[in-house]
């Protein structure tokens, strides 16, 4: 009788892994939690570009911000308001500038809200600045003495007439990059794109 021989399986013969290794998926799985954080820091950036009006950060400049301060005596004293405050740094700056102002900055993108708060507390001030994080068309604006505005073109006109509307008469506006259509400046300082317009209320 002829035996069939089978092969007996080798203990020894290495079977192959099936899968992905450990390693492989925490990569896998730090590389799409960075990447969904990065997509939700950007959206508050990029959101904007979708309103009717985009007003887009843009950093003060050095220039920008002593051109600002020029038009408030550091004995100045009340309330002062930032529209699109962005990083925060012409509320800090008015608040060290002019130690008896109360100083605040309206802006949508929370980050941007939250690092200004952040450095405010970092450069000694944050006793004296507030930062919201809020729709400025809807935001009340009557209690301040100032408000700056780094505006573009499309929303001054509509800025204009909130101004009027609700601030109070003896309120002192300093318009950056774009003048506000209508009103007529008292002083202006010309200095190419840091050029600042400075608006009293109280002689419009």
């Amino acid at each position: 009788m002829e035996l069939l021989n089978e092969a007996a399986p080798n203990p020894r013969a290495k079977t192959p892994k099936s899968g992905m290794s450990t390693g492989g998926k925490i990569l896998i799985a730090a590389t799409g939690g960075v990447g969904i954080g990065l997509s939700i820091v950007c959206a508050s950036f990029v959101a904007p570009a979708f309103r009717r009006i985009c007003l887009p950060y843009v950093p003060a400049t050095t220039e920008q911000i002593q051109n600002v301060l020029s038009f408030m005596p550091k004995n100045s004293a009340g309330k002062l308001l930032d529209i699109g405050s962005g990083d925060g740094r012409i509320v800090m700056a008015a608040a060290q500038h002019c130690s008896a102002l109360k100083t605040d900055g309206v802006e949508l993108n929370p980050w941007l809200v939250y690092y200004s708060r952040l450095a405010a507390l970092r450069h000694g001030v944050s006793n004296r600045t507030r930062f919201f994080r809020r729709d400025l068309w809807k935001f009340d604006i009557k209690d301040y003495n100032f408000v700056v505005i780094f505006g573009v073109e499309q929303m001054m006109q509509d800025l204009e007439h909130k101004l009027i509307a609700e601030c109070p008469h003896n309120t002192k506006i300093i318009a950056c990059r774009f003048p506000l259509p209508s009103l007529e400046h008292v002083k202006i300082i010309e200095d190419g794109v840091n050029t600042v317009w400075f608006y009293d209320l109280n002689k419009s």
